[in-house]
């Protein structure tokens, strides 16, 4: 019988919001957010069905199997309506490929758009995709600023 790895505090210390979703099946979870996003185990508490997952480029996420704890309403698939969760990345070209290459759908894009920020504009490339329970997932990457454009 193997000994459980029970990981050890994320490594770009604790963020300071997380959120915590909750899943149908842990493990097919663990697959997408892992497999397919890039997450990896900071800890997982295997007895609770609850893994604390970290990203390297800075982004944190809890995943618990669903057990009728702290559920303050029905639950319905999908999970998470009003809710879309937001990953920053360098480059999402490496997630689209391996999201392609598992025949996981988009949801939306791959798509590039510009934002309003006061002065300037933002721009972002963008692919949307739910995870298993139905979660909305937007990545992104950074395509720079510039003038807001006359007109």
């Amino acid at each position: 019988m193997s000994e459980i790895d029970y990981g050890r505090p994320p490594r770009g210390g604790w963020a300071k919001l997380v959120s915590e979703l909750y899943v149908t099946d842990i493990e097919r979870s663990r697959a997408f957010w892992q497999g397919l996003l890039g997450f990896t185990v900071a800890y997982q508490r295997p007895e609770e069905k609850f893994v604390y997952l970290e990203h390297a480029e800075g982004a944190q996420l809890m995943l618990c199997q669903r057990d009728g704890s702290f559920e303050t309403g029905a639950m319905e698939p999908p999970y998470g309506r009003g809710v879309m969760l937001q990953l920053y990345l360098s480059s999402i070209g490496e997630i689209e490929a391996r999201l392609e290459a598992a025949g996981w759908p988009l949801y939306g894009g791959p798509r590039e758009i510009w934002r309003r920020w006061g002065d300037r504009e933002g721009g972002k490339r963008e692919i949307f995709v739910q995870d298993p329970d139905g979660y909305l997932v937007m990545l992104a990457e950074d395509l720079g600023e510039r003038p807001i454009s006359a007109g």
